[in-house]
């Protein structure tokens, strides 16, 4: 009898591996970057939280045709009081390991997004505690009502307590150091699929959870992601079909694409902004030759650089289109926008040359310039660009560029005078930027990515009142004159708002979203 049994699993198991193979669709995918680490809460980056989505669930997300919050591992929420919010647990799901999830691992996740390591507490804004009230639900407890917390939740994945205390994951990687913790290289969600193997620089592998518990709507068996940098070489994969699909195809090479019957390319405008960051902190710049003092802490200065930049020769010639001039730090879809707010400085190299001699410095200065190499669209020659244009009006900068994984946590432990940086907005809110971005740097979330160091007790004032005000009509003004603020002051000079091209090849079937990331979950391979 026990042969028996033996022999029907045999033949079982190979009638199964038979049927995965003939029904096998693997998705070959490319773009320019790596991801930083698996660790889920340990650096805030958009090409990372979409690629990690794959494996790790938050308690809602968005929908990827409507974006509107929809139910993940919660399946309800409500407002016990203003500042007590109660989510309903999905039951029967497992972690990959086949362990239960439950509420000690949902009150565990919220909190280790809180840790001082966690680069994640712009999406735990407000949150003050998570309570476990029984083994599938759990309550949020805020400080003032929020607004937009589900929105926020949305980047919140959820990890097993039980693994990562087994595994020396406890706190996040702190990603602006080298020690590492389990999470980093390993990963173990409840997601539609698992982490098969990572080979950092060269690919990722994934398999799909054949026990998962949410309805698959695509056919993608198994995922290989391959960070390419040259731009050139990720296109021959395509061409050649290495790869399925490329999120990033370089701007001129859209042309041909565009007619290359075997492919498509599908546009969309990024909820994405390109800005330069100014340290605005130091008494003196490193590696600059002026001493004694920092001439980006001058609004003039700062406005000088500013009014050097022509932005439409750089949406011309060096992005060919796929850019959007703006004067502020959010994109048309975020709350807060205005039409009026998004209007530039004008471009007039006179006007800048003219700003910097009444700041004291009309033959211009050397500057540090840091940007990164494989980030965004054309990204170092963007920055070769405004290197050119600055050096128009005396000002000398040293442009160092540096791929992504080691980029981000550079500008983060503020080593650049002026950097780059593209700012999405998960939240499709306003808060989200200005609380990061131009808030003084402080506790939860305030300032995390404000590496200049800017500074203004107005703004600190208007941001901190925007996180707890519930009377839209108020909070929309609030935003607005805070980003009008942020323009007045030059906190930042922002550039433009990508628009994102995908090629692919013509059988591939899939939902462009605003926040540039795949929802593997739709995506059919025909």
């Amino acid at each position: 009898m026990k042969l028996n049994l033996s022999l029907l699993s045999i033949a079982a198991a190979a009638a199964m591996l038979m049927a995965t193979g003939a029904n096998a669709k693997p998705f070959k995918w490319a773009s320019q970057g790596e991801i930083a680490t698996w660790d889920i809460h340990s650096q805030n980056n958009a090409l990372q939280n979409g690629i990690h989505a794959n494996v790790y669930e938050s308690l809602v997300y968005y929908n990827s045709k409507t974006f509107e919050v929809e139910p993940v591992l919660a399946t309800a929420w409500k407002e016990v009081t203003p500042t007590q919010v109660r989510f309903t647990l999905r039951q029967g799901v497992k972690f990959h390991d086949g362990s239960a999830f439950t509420a000690d691992d949902a009150v565990y996740s919220l909190q280790r997004a809180m840790a001082k390591t966690s680069n994640f507490t712009p999406y735990v804004q407000g949150i003050t505690k998570i309570n476990k009230v029984d083994a599938q639900t759990i309550d949020v407890i805020l400080s003032a009502p929020n607004p937009v917390l589900l929105r926020q939740m949305t980047e919140l994945r959820m990890m097993s307590k039980a693994w990562a205390e087994k595994n020396r994951s406890v706190e996040p990687k702190d990603i602006k150091g080298t020690d590492e913790n389990f999470a980093h290289r390993n990963a173990m969600g409840t997601g539609p699929y698992t982490l098969d193997s990572w080979q950092p620089d060269v690919k990722m592998v994934f398999k799909r959870n054949p026990n998962w518990w949410g309805k698959m709507d695509g056919n993608v068996t198994e995922i290989v992601y391959t960070p390419i940098k040259s731009a050139a070489t990720r296109i021959a994969a395509l061409l050649s079909g290495e790869v399925d699909m490329v999120l990033d195809p370089a701007p001129q090479d859209l042309g041909r694409l565009r007619q290359d019957s075997n492919l498509k390319v599908i546009d969309g405008l990024e909820n994405r902004t390109i800005f330069l960051g100014m340290d605005q902190f130091r008494d003196e710049l490193p590696g600059s030759n002026v001493k004694g003092k920092n001439p980006l802490k001058d609004v003039k200065v700062r406005k000088a650089l500013y009014q050097a930049i022509d932005t439409a020769s750089l949406e011309r010639v060096t992005l060919r289109g796929l850019g959007k001039p703006t004067g502020t730090l959010v994109a048309p879809q975020v709350a807060g926008y205005t039409e009026a707010v998004g209007k530039r400085f004008p471009y007039s190299v006179d006007a800048a040359k003219k700003l910097l001699a009444e700041a004291g410095y009309p033959d211009g200065f050397e500057v540090d310039f840091a940007c990164p190499n494989n980030r965004y669209i054309n990204d170092e020659a963007i920055c070769q660009a405004v290197t050119a244009m600055w050096s128009r009006i005396g000002v000398k900068a040293k442009l160092r560029t540096l791929p992504l994984v080691t980029y981000f946590p550079m500008i983060q432990r503020y080593e650049a005078s002026i950097y780059m940086l593209g700012w999405g907005v998960p939240t499709f809110d306003a808060l989200y930027s200005l609380q990061s971005l131009v808030r003084s740097v402080g506790q939860g979330g305030d300032g995390n990515y404000n590496v200049g160091r800017y500074s203004n007790q107005r703004m600190d004032y208007l941001v901190d009142r925007i996180k707890a005000e519930t009377d839209a009509p108020v909070r929309s003004r609030m935003l607005t004159e805070a980003l009008q603020l942020s323009n007045d002051t030059v906190s930042h000079i922002p550039l433009y708002d990508q628009v994102i091209p995908w090629a692919m090849k013509k059988n591939i079937e899939l939902v462009h979203r605003a926040d540039n990331r795949v929802d593997m979950r739709l995506v059919k391979v025909n």
